[in-house]
């Protein structure tokens, strides 16, 4: 730490209660464009579970896998597990794990644009070897340079969209990235249900596809503003303070400016920020940039996204059925996305994380049972049991998408102060893509142990992630960006281990009021 002195992340007073300004055309714009780099982790999900039931993809690429699926008599549950098969899937986000970290300094370095126009070009090679790919070994290539597009727009997005944003709105602003990975989810799979009957070659077509946001993104980051966030903590305060006025839509950003200034000083006197984070005054966000993407992940929702089309198949439900239940799993997640945008800076954070936790864990149970006493070995659901299925998939989803779908990745994103933000970004991508990894590259084989089991395993996950929040995240609805720190100290468990500020004696401002309330 700069000096050995111990600061609020390099603001010593609290000025919520001073921050001007209003919701301006040019931070809306900013917002929607960036958030298109949340597509392209969207389409790839939503893209690959399609692609990898098809027969022209599989018959090239994993023969064995083709020949497997035609024994009719085959294990409903094991008939899609082959360790190739889940390498194509999760070989994009080992590549974007190591990507993120690479991206941290750059975004730290040579600012949020940066790192999202490295993405979006990352991201078009890969789709460009994907829809070309004449052999295995340029079909994964492909797949690591898309997870190389996934590691630098994943680590850059969501901090953007939290600097950009005013402190009233950042949660409906930060779910845009939400709402454009939902809507990539969607896309995919709609694509995927018209591509499926383009056989041999529809899967090329898919995969291609994926290089429209990959342009999107590229091109908006070179066309965006830089946050002033970035701006300031480069040493560009003037142009900084330029772009926060038009942002907010006003002169007077006097005392968000010298929050900004205060955090940029710390910030720059920080030489290694991945060891700073591991002080004392980071340990709760280091908590929450490993725990919240790893829970994210363990709710079991890439498993259902990835795999959906053989999920639904192996259920039973033939080719088309199933790549069609897919799509309405897709198009309720997108659709979910909104209800978050309404409510999160309204009801808060922490009543979005509970209230879904506890509707996917009632979801997850009801279609475990039925798969239980319904289905089995060489078995088919019935047609009322499948309806049944699929709607309690589509509930699960719907919970998933307004809780955790967005809010594992907004919270992480507006924690962290100004010196290790990127640093800290980048260990949640880095996180989340590792589980993302393991449970892509487990999934199928899990599923053909567990059978049933596999929903109840997911299960007690979201029950222990549910009861995480209740007692160990505080709420961060309404509180400024860089002055996190101050909420911190307020919890009743975090207050314990955050170092408190020696000059912070002249009691709680407004805003130190409204975070106790919050977080009692």
């Amino acid at each position: 730490m700069a000096g050995g002195h111990f600061g609020p992340a390099g603001v010593a007073k609290e000025r919520a209660g001073q921050y001007q300004g209003k919701v301006t055309f040019s931070v809306i714009i900013a917002c929607v464009v960036a958030a298109v780099g949340g597509s392209l982790f969207g389409y790839d999900i939503g893209i690959s579970g399609g692609v990898t039931s098809m027969d022209g993809f599989l018959m090239k690429f994993f023969p064995g896998v083709y020949e497997k699926k035609q024994h009719v008599h085959e294990n409903n549950y094991c008939k899609y597990n082959n360790q190739g098969l889940s390498a194509f899937t999760s070989s994009l986000y080992l590549a974007g794990l190591v990507a993120s970290l690479v991206a941290s300094p750059v975004t730290r370095i040579y600012g949020r644009r940066a790192s999202i126009i490295c993405g979006g070009v990352s991201f078009l090679i890969g789709a460009t070897l994907n829809a070309s790919a004449i052999n295995l070994a340029m079909l994964l290539l492909g797949r690591i340079m898309l997870g190389v597009g996934i590691g630098f727009g994943n680590q850059a997005v969501p901090v953007y969209l939290s600097e950009m944003a005013p402190t009233h709105l950042r949660g409906a602003l930060n779910m845009m990235f939400q709402l454009a990975t939902t809507t990539g989810i969607f896309t995919a799979n709609m694509i995927n249900y018209g591509t499926q009957k383009l056989e041999p070659w529809g899967w090329r077509l898919s995969l291609g596809l994926a290089a429209v946001p990959a342009v999107l993104m590229t091109v908006g980051g070179i066309v965006l503003s830089e946050t002033p966030n970035s701006l300031i903590e480069r040493g560009m305060q003037d142009e900084g303070r330029k772009v926060l006025e038009k942002i907010r839509g006003t002169k007077n950003v006097d005392a968000e400016f010298e929050d900004m200034v205060d955090a940029s000083e710390l910030a720059n006197s920080i030489k290694h920020p991945f060891r700073n984070i591991l002080t004392k005054r980071n340990r709760p966000q280091l908590v929450m940039a490993i725990l919240l993407p790893a829970f994210q992940i363990l709710t079991g929702i890439n498993s259902i996204l990835f795999y959906a089309p053989v999920l639904f198949q192996s259920m039973g439900f033939g080719g088309n059925a199933s790549l069609y239940a897919s799509a309405v799993t897709g198009g309720v997640l997108c659709s979910s996305t909104f209800i978050t945008i309404a409510t999160v800076d309204r009801v808060g954070r922490r009543f979005l994380l509970i209230s879904g936790g506890i509707q996917m864990i009632i979801c997850q149970v009801i279609v475990s049972v039925i798969l239980r006493l319904k289905f089995g070995e060489n078995q088919h659901l019935s047609k009322g049991f499948s309806v049944l299925v699929v709607v309690m998939i589509c509930l699960f989803v719907l919970a998933f998408g307004w809780s955790w779908g967005g809010l594992g990745w907004t919270i992480p994103s507006e924690i962290f102060p100004l010196e290790t933000r990127s640093a800290g970004q980048g260990i949640t991508v880095a996180v989340n893509l590792l589980f993302t990894f393991a449970i892509a590259q487990s999934f199928l084989s899990l599923l053909c142990a567990f059978k049933f089991g596999i929903f109840l395993f997911f299960a007690c996950w979201v029950l222990l992630m549910t009861i995480f929040v209740y007692f160990f995240l505080p709420e961060t609805k309404g509180v400024p960006i860089e002055e996190m720190i101050f909420m911190w100290r307020k919890h009743w468990f975090w207050k314990r281990i955050v170092p408190g500020n020696p000059n912070d004696e002249d009691g709680s401002t407004e805003l130190g009021e409204r975070v106790e309330r919050t977080t009692e």
